[in-house]
């Protein structure tokens, strides 16, 4: 699995504690195995972080996202990669799902979190790089969020990607419709862009 911590760890108690001192509740369904792509929603604010990170510290999984290869250089690259960031190389001739899907497929574990939306401010279609590497990559999606008016942070369900991304989708728009972020008019629409 990818998870890195034994229960009980002064790492996990810590933020167990912070993240209750804040009023969040972690929620986690157990991953169907040791790959999965977490998509995260809604992403409406900087302090969106934080919660998750400690969500993150608190069920003892190590996430992986992804970054410009820029972020990797100079004194922040340790740091970097020690919160799990994956270096992106722009220049190589693959494209951005093919280079994920080969380092997905490339681990024994990985838990590749992507923020559907692309950016904290309002978008009509969310990107679907997502979906197309874990489908490359033959492993689950988990469906991370936080839920501001619940005070939940964590994965709530897994999909396994069918191919029909319509389909898929819909059933992606029904786990969310729920799901309220820190600034709710920011939140992105759970659409397709059409082709």
């Amino acid at each position: 699995m990818a998870f890195v911590e034994p229960p009980g760890s002064l790492r996990r108690r810590f933020a167990s504690w912070l993240l209750g001192l804040f009023g969040w509740k972690p929620v986690l369904v157990p991953p169907p195995g040791p790959k999965f792509v977490t998509v995260g929603y809604p992403h409406t604010s900087n302090w969106d972080f934080f919660p998750a990170i400690l969500w993150a510290w608190t069920v003892g999984l190590h996430m992986n996202f992804v970054g410009k290869k820029e972020l990797f250089k100079g004194p922040l690259g340790p740091l970097m990669r020690a919160l799990g960031g994956i270096q992106l190389d722009r220049d190589k001739s693959a494209n951005f799902v093919q280079q994920m899907a080969e380092v997905i497929r490339s681990r024994e574990k990985i838990a590749l979190i992507i923020a559907a939306e692309g950016t904290r401010s309002r978008t009509e279609y969310w990107r679907s790089g997502f979906y197309y590497m874990a489908l490359e990559a033959g492993v689950p999606i988990a469906l991370g969020y936080l839920d501001y008016s619940k005070r939940e942070v964590g994965i709530g369900a897994y999909l396994v990607p069918t191919g029909d991304i319509q389909s898929d989708f819909e059933a992606i728009k029904a786990f969310y419709k729920d799901k309220v972020g820190k600034y709710p008019d920011k939140q992105g629409v759970i659409a397709l862009k059409p082709s």
